[in-house]
């Protein structure tokens, strides 16, 4: 018996149903994209390794997808050597792999294209990744980035322009969100007024969990991770900050604003608010001094956008980083991107019910087949339909009326052209909406105008 075809764990099949949804998502994105100056660029499945390791930690290192070399992958290596381990060979027989971001390939294409683009370049990019990661429920060792970053500008107006970017998207998938907006020198003018400026990151990794396990198991984490009880005193202000963004910002100046860093974020997420102010956003947006995000890469503003009435983590998020072109030496090429999630996004759609019930890909209209006879009276309006635009198709055969009909209701094709006999000597069609069950008989030539009004 045959074996039963399969997928590897943590892939996916779409089939056309979901697939015309995920490219609804896509579309809209990337129109947003091109309307804000993005050009799109594409960049291989895999890479040179050299490329890729020692840019994501050991951690995502050991994630990465390695492709063998071509042919005899094992000649020239001794395979009764002593050392003749996975981990010792790797290097010589796997010189690619796939890529496991499209951030680090875009900055190779930065610095290898850098004499044929402009500064500042304003990139976008929707494609696949893949990471060697456990498979479990929302993660996929294959999954899609929609990414859009500017580099080669240190202005405040791009940061403040990803966040409108963000509002049109998810205005027109009609999903509501709010930005939460933060700044890594504002985190690292915290550590430094509290005293611990060497524990960044083990004071933000704490304050992230304030609202799930409460102050003192904060406190009792932060003093586990060697904290002074001096400093986690200083900092308890900052914990139980009320307000606004702007009254949170004027208290932070009390506090951190007598550190030169401190003061550089603050100065930072003053300028990025005014911006915003001034945008007349649909969305809500707010300084949140609990979001980390990625602390070693970025360098600026950070953000992260959360959808309303459902459930789940972040749906797109980025930020700031200093010197993404400096790992592949050409240093001083500051940057600020954003991804959305589509993964996420589609699920947040499919909870909520927001998919249009019709897109741009689903067939409009079906020409029920009655006979070659028909068929040929027929082929020169289903010609005129699509070049009206009317995504159109005829039934390949003359088959049983209720075949063709559940053919119609199994692909969801709102309308149904019938040509028979008598239509055909009047020259006429009867034309079936479906959902409703109503028809009306007209003649040939008003076809287009009645499927475009």
């Amino acid at each position: 018996m045959a074996q039963r075809p399969s997928i590897p764990k943590g892939t996916r099949d779409f089939g056309p149903q979901i697939m015309v949804k995920r490219n609804f998502i896509f579309e809209t994105i990337r129109n947003v994209f091109k309307r804000y100056g993005y050009q799109p660029i594409e960049t291989p499945a895999m890479e040179n390794l050299t490329t890729l390791l020692g840019k994501y930690g050991d951690e995502g290192d050991k994630l990465l997808f390695r492709i063998l070399n071509s042919g005899d992958f094992l000649s020239g290596i001794d395979t009764n050597a002593a050392d003749f381990q996975s981990g010792n060979i790797a290097s010589s027989i796997s010189e690619k792999g796939l890529r496991y971001d499209l951030t680090v390939p875009f900055a190779r294409f930065v610095v290898q294209y850098r004499n044929d683009i402009s500064f500042p370049f304003k990139r976008y990019q929707i494609q696949p990744v893949w990471r060697a990661d456990r498979p479990q429920k929302g993660r996929y060792r294959e999954f899609y980035q929609c990414d859009a970053d500017v580099v080669g500008s240190n202005s405040l107006l791009n940061e403040a322009e990803l966040v409108q970017i963000v509002d049109d998207v998810f205005g027109q998938l009609k999903i509501q969100t709010v930005v939460k907006i933060n700044n890594r020198k504002i985190l690292a003018g915290i550590a430094s007024y509290i005293g611990s400026p060497d524990s960044l990151t083990d004071i933000t990794i704490a304050i992230d969990k304030l609202d799930k396990i409460g102050i003192e198991n904060v406190n009792r984490e932060l003093e586990e991770r060697g904290i002074s009880a001096k400093s986690i005193q200083l900092l308890q202000p900052i914990l139980f900050m009320t307000g606004n963004s702007r009254e949170k910002i004027n208290a932070l100046e009390g506090l951190i604003g007598t550190t030169e860093i401190g003061a550089k974020g603050l100065e930072e997420v003053k300028t990025l608010f005014d911006y915003l102010d001034s945008m007349n956003l649909n969305l809500s947006y707010e300084l949140d001094l609990t979001l980390a995000r990625g602390l070693n890469y970025y360098t600026g503003a950070i953000f992260e956008v959360k959808a309303l009435n459902v459930s789940i983590g972040s749906v797109c998020g980025g930020g700031r980083y200093d010197d993404l072109t400096g790992i592949f030496g050409l240093p001083d090429v500051s940057g600020v991107g954003i991804s959305f999630g589509a993964d996420r996004i589609y699920d947040v759609m499919s909870e909520l019910n927001l998919f249009p019930e019709k897109t741009s890909e689903s067939t409009f209209a079906l020409f029920v087949n009655f006979g070659k006879e028909e068929e040929k009276y027929c082929l020169p309006y289903l010609r005129t339909l699509r070049q009206a635009g009317i995504n159109s198709e005829i039934f390949p055969e003359a088959d049983k009326m209720k075949k063709q009909l559940r053919y119609a209701d199994q692909k969801n094709i709102p309308v149904v052209i019938l040509a028979g006999e008598e239509e055909v000597k009047n020259k006429q069609f009867t034309v079936k909406w479906m959902q409703s069950g109503e028809q009306q008989t007209i003649q040939a030539e008003k076809l287009v105008e009645l499927l475009t009004h």
